[in-house]
């Protein structure tokens, strides 16, 4: 970790608390449901990459085998001492501070085998402080795995060599102070986000089944509620709307990977996906490029992945070459809005996943999207609903890119509070610093 300053002291991890595994539990004493006469149960979903706890957790348990070890209560300190080996540690060390729901009047809660918790010998460490050193160098866990498919924490040999530093207990609380009111804004933009996800999450589902019709009137959007639907083989729809096949409105472009002798990083050609991987939100990040190209989609087209995983959409922000796992759906712009059929087909992604032939690798043919029946509404009506849903997704990228400041501001913090090389005087409304 480097030099720490001269009036820290720093004492190895295991020298300052000892490390006490949770309960190993049956699928049948746990329930995601609450049991009356059970305890909420913390389990290695419990904890958030990165270290903290995750709101929606939770889970519960009842046993018989119960003892006091195996309780937590609030304030504690739990850590990940498992991990799914394919995340590749991303959990492994996560520290995590036991905050109870409101509601919960128990006092204490039950923990699994797959933390840790840790019960301090020491009475000169700030809880808060602890939690973020140790999730500052959580990486440092993933040299002390064991296992392949399942990572585990080799506990003993990661405490006896972690060093904590502990600063005076009036610092130790003032960096735990900085670092919680970025947390608070953090905690903020996270409510935010989830409130605009959940209203966006009941606008799809009630406007793009024509439960709630949008009308346009003297340039602005009005809303009501459809009465009369028909019933057709993709579902109730409103009368006046449609089901239609995918190739009456659309022409499909299905991928095709140039040799790899042509890729390149330079930027010669076109930029080359060649699957889902590449996807993101609304539109992909191609990182690679092809000066032979194929298959090409226009900017606009829908890009559907066809190859397992199946039914993932995305939009082309530009002209680009597509592989053989991707097809591209060009919408006929007098007829359909592409940005309203990309969140059409995202509604109904099981269909699409449904539509993958093979036993071990899911693949869809052209023939399986031109024959794919989906709804059809006049376009105004497509271009309303699209503009709405667009607008709520514009909101959330704001507050992701407003978290991502306030995660870099942590990160900088973090990296010279937590190592002395910036001291803070005074309290967090009030602060100095010294470097």
């Amino acid at each position: 970790m480097g030099e720490f300053p001269k009036e820290w002291e720093v004492r190895r991890l295991d020298e300052i608390a000892e490390l006490q595994r949770g309960l190993s539990y049956s699928s049948k004493e746990k329930s995601v449901n609450e049991i009356p006469d059970g305890y909420l149960f913390l389990t290695l979903n419990s904890v958030k990459e990165g270290g903290g706890l995750k709101e929606d957790g939770w889970t519960w348990i009842k046993s018989d085998r119960l003892e006091e070890r195996h309780f937590v209560k609030e304030g504690d300190i739990v850590i990940a001492n498992t991990d799914i080996g394919m995340q590749r540690g991303h959990i492994l060390g996560a520290p995590a501070i036991v905050h109870f729901p409101e509601w919960y009047k128990k006092g204490k809660a039950v923990f699994s085998m797959d933390l840790s918790k840790l019960l301090l010998k020491v009475s000169n460490l700030d809880v808060n402080f602890l939690f973020y050193y140790l999730s500052f160098v959580q990486p440092l866990a993933r040299k002390y795995h064991t296992g392949t498919n399942v990572w585990h924490l080799k506990l003993d040999s990661w405490a006896k060599d972690l060093l904590v530093p502990i600063p005076p207990l009036e610092e130790q609380k003032r960096i735990a102070d900085i670092l919680l009111t970025v947390d608070s804004g953090i905690g903020t933009v996270d409510r935010a986000v989830a409130k605009l996800e959940g209203m966006k999450r009941a606008l799809l589902n009630e406007l793009l089944t024509g439960r709630i019709r949008v009308r346009e009137e003297n340039g602005k959007l009005t809303f009501y509620k459809e009465t009369e639907f028909q019933d057709t083989e993709i579902g109730k729809i409103p009368k006046d709307w449609k089901s239609e096949k995918l190739s009456s409105l659309a022409t499909i472009i299905m991928g095709q990977s140039p040799p790899s002798t042509t890729y390149n990083k330079e930027g010669e050609g076109l930029p080359f996906i060649q699957g889902k991987m590449e996807f993101g939100k609304m539109y992909p990040s191609p990182t690679t490029y092809t000066s032979r190209p194929l298959k090409i989609a226009e900017k606009g087209d829908v890009l559907m992945s066809v190859r397992a995983p199946v039914g993932d959409v995305n939009i082309a922000p530009y002209k680009l070459c597509i592989g053989r796992g991707l097809a591209a759906i060009r919408f006929n712009p007098k007829m359909a809005n592409n940005l309203f059929y990309f969140y059409y087909l995202q509604s109904i992604k099981s269909r699409l996943e449904s539509l993958g032939k093979g036993s071990t690798f899911k693949a869809i043919t052209k023939k399986d999207l031109e024959e794919l029946r989906i709804v059809y509404l006049p376009l105004n009506e497509q271009k309303g609903i699209a503009n709405i849903l667009l607008t709520i997704d514009n909101a959330i990228e704001l507050y992701y890119r407003e978290k991502e400041r306030l995660l870099r501001l942590r990160r900088g913090l973090m990296s010279v509070l937590l190592t002395g090389r910036v001291r803070v005087i005074g309290d967090v409304k009030n602060v100095g610093v010294v470097t």
